[in-house]
C-alpha cells in the first residue's frame, strides 16, 4: 500500500512540473517532437538502419 502511495505522489509531482514547464515556455511543441523522434529511434534503432525516416511531420 505504502508502495503504491509514493507512486502516485511521483506521478503527481511529474505532472505538475510537466504543466509548470509548460506554462512558463520551458516544454515547446518543438521539443516534445525532437524528444519523441529520439525515442524512436532509440527503440526503433534496427529500422533507423534499414533506412526507415523516423522524423515526424517531416
Amino acid at each position: 500500500m505504502r508502495y503504491r502511495i509514493g507512486s502516485f505522489i511521483l506521478l503527481i509531482y511529474v505532472l505538475v512540473g510537466i504543466y509548470v514547464a509548460w506554462v512558463h515556455d520551458y516544454l515547446t511543441p518543438a521539443i516534445l517532437r525532437s524528444i519523441a523522434e529520439a525515442l524512436l529511434a532509440v527503440f526503433l534503432w534496427f529500422l533507423v538502419l534499414l533506412g526507415v525516416d523516423l522524423h515526424l511531420g517531416r
